[in-house]
């Protein structure tokens, strides 16, 4: 009976993990979120995070070792509602000394908090990429297409990834595809672009949540995490660059 509850316990904490992971939460978010509910349920837990899979290791009160499994992280994103909530719901679990079930069932609610509807999504984000046109001193015209590039840049982006290519490709055809339709703007009669909005259509793929994460990790001792994190955020930003870069060839100038 105890072994069956310790594997359920480990099955909440792998997934607990996955989905913290998964959202774009740093080593140590994770590390202390899972150390939380695991001491609320009456188990000590062993940790390895790297960046594509968790092992877990639990044992009980008299130090026996009565749970073991490696679990493999589901792609990586940005979702800071459910980061939010889990950690809210591990101190919660702690404080309360929650069940099993209630914790369970407070997972299940947060995997189905509703996300922003695509087209809110692909709205914000051009308007993004139209402020920070704006502030690199952009007129009118220069953020009508920066906003354009970026909402269908956007796009063609999600709908890649939605096919399961590979995401550092996904990155460069979003960057191609928005910084050309920037660009094409230069064959209309009426001058309607420059180089700031060519720069600014891509800005909504550079790597905010990676670089930081990668910084965090760094800082507080998650050495080999960081150093993928790094990684993975430079390949991301080097696929960018390429994109940009096969757009100016095909003009045969320098875009930029």
């Amino acid at each position: 009976m105890n072994n069956n509850k310790a594997s359920e316990v480990g099955a909440t904490l792998l997934e607990i993990g996955d989905i913290l992971m998964g959202s774009g939460a740093n080593t140590m978010r994770i590390r202390e979120t899972m150390t939380r509910i695991a001491h609320s349920l009456g188990y000590n837990i062993e940790l390895m995070i790297t960046h594509r899979a968790l092992s877990i290791s639990l044992s009980n009160k008299d130090g026996d070792f009565v749970f073991s499994k490696i679990k493999r992280i589901s792609p990586h994103g940005v979702n800071f509602r459910a980061i939010s909530a889990i950690c809210h719901m591990s101190w919660n679990a702690l404080d309360e000394k929650w069940s099993l079930e209630k914790i369970n069932n407070e997972i299940a609610r947060i995997k189905k908090l509703a996300h922003y509807p695509r087209l809110v999504l692909l709205v914000l984000v051009a308007f993004a990429d139209a402020g920070f046109c704006h502030n690199f001193g952009g007129g009118w015209k220069e953020l009508l297409v920066t906003g354009i590039a970026t909402f269908v840049g956007m796009t063609v982006k999600q709908e890649f990834g939605k096919r399961h290519y590979n995401p550092y490709l996904c990155v460069y055809i979003a960057a191609f595809v928005a910084s050309l339709l920037a660009s094409c703007s230069y064959l209309l009669p009426v001058e309607m672009c420059n180089a700031k909005a060519i720069a600014t259509s891509v800005l909504f793929l550079v790597p905010g949540v990676p670089l930081i994460n990668s910084i965090t990790d760094l800082v507080q001792g998650n050495i080999q995490n960081g150093v993928f994190r790094g990684i993975n955020a430079f390949i991301i930003c080097f696929a960018l660059a390429c994109g940009l870069f096969t757009t100016a060839l095909i003009f045969n100038q320098n875009l930029l």
